[in-house]
């Protein structure tokens, strides 16, 4: 039992959510104990199709409607719905936005102080343009500064520009509840990536620094900050002040090098000379070496050895076990309620699975 309550109690949101970024806007506020409404299509929403543990990532601890938005009786319980609610957060194509009713504009009618998100490829405003994830990667400079140098452009391994724009989505929706008046709160993908490429974006606005790619994802300005093979696998370092160096100068037997400035100017000589060094020991014994000395570096892991050594961060939502909110406050515990039962709200005589 939580020792405080939950954060959001008393808030309801309403969620027309497709696939991953609306969603997981959501379960991010489920988890912090808004009351969260699915409203799903005839047939469910899609990413039922892909996989029950996929759903289950993604939706845990809501309520789920089935409505079919295009009739003239799943506005009627939609309307509803956004009468005694907080806010809307739908993540769809503009057109298919207005065409369902689902920004403020249209709402405001039935509920003035009614919060209205959209989530979209490029604004509300910005067209319809397919807008997925890695599309967005790709039309943003993401990709085109990721990989090897001498390689094509690469793309990290999970949705990275769906998943922060549902933050961001999720923070906007916060604050405009907060600020206790209705609005419409327009989020786009190209946005959200731009955003944070803060320090390179600014670096090519102001300095006309190029984005350029570094071998093993070289840090643009700390050097050394990067992964280095080792005698067995690959080590992650990130040295940034001239402390953390002289501490790994002093463990790896280098000399030398003692100021950032001199680090930058000298990137390939002190980059041969660590990476010799380093070979000397594996990366899971650098790693139990340079912790102790506060100097940032981890071997690479797969996930499932991340996950393994991270029992903590794992939760039981019904059946699933899945990673929990990474939001940790005092006192309070969600409750993980697995993901919701196609429709299951419409039936007043099913509960939530606890």
């Amino acid at each position: 039992m939580s020792a405080v309550g939950a954060p959001l109690a008393g808030i309801r949101v309403i969620e027309v959510g497709v696939m991953l970024a609306g969603p997981y806007a959501t379960m991010m506020l489920a988890d912090l104990g808004a009351e969260v409404i699915k409203v799903e299509p005839p047939g469910g929403e899609i990413s039922r199709q892909v996989g029950d543990s996929y759903f289950a990532s993604l939706n845990r601890g809501k309520r789920s409607v089935c409505l079919d938005l295009a009739s003239a009786s799943g506005q009627a319980k939609l309307a509803e719905l956004v009468a005694d609610s907080h806010a809307l957060l739908v993540n769809m194509k503009p057109s298919v936005i207005r065409r369902l009713g689902l920004t403020y504009e249209a709402l405001r009618e039935v509920n003035d102080k009614i919060v209205c998100v959209a989530m979209t490829g490029f604004g509300l405003d910005g067209g319809d343009d397919p807008a997925f994830d890695y599309v967005i990667q790709a039309a943003t400079g993401v990709a085109a500064m990721t990989g090897d140098p001498d390689g094509p452009p690469t793309l990290p391994g999970y949705s990275s520009a769906d998943n922060s724009t549902g933050l961001t989505a999720a923070l906007g929706l916060l604050a405009m509840i907060i600020s206790g008046r209705g609005g419409q709160v327009d989020v786009s993908l190209r946005d959200v990536m731009l955003s944070q490429l803060n320090y390179r974006a600014s670096a090519y606005l102001n300095d006309g620094a190029e984005p350029r790619r570094y071998p093993f994802g070289a840090h643009s300005y700390y050097v050394p900050a990067q992964l280095f093979p080792t005698q067995d696998g690959y080590l992650a370092l990130f040295v940034t002040h001239d402390g953390f160096w002289k501490s790994f100068a002093g463990e790896a037997g280098i000399g030398g090098f003692s100021t950032m400035a001199e680090r930058a100017a000298q990137r390939d000589e002190v980059i041969a000379v660590v990476t010799t060094a380093l070979a000397a020991d594996t990366a899971s014994g650098w790693e139990s070496r340079l912790k102790p000395l506060g100097i940032p570096a981890a071997a690479v892991r797969t996930l499932p050895e991340a996950l393994a050594i991270t029992p903590e961060a794992l939760v039981s939502a019904g059946e699933f076990r899945l990673v929990g909110s990474p939001i940790h406050i005092g006192g309070y515990e969600p409750e993980y309620r697995q993901a919701p039962a196609f429709d299951e709200y419409a039936d007043p005589g099913v509960q939530s699975s606890s």
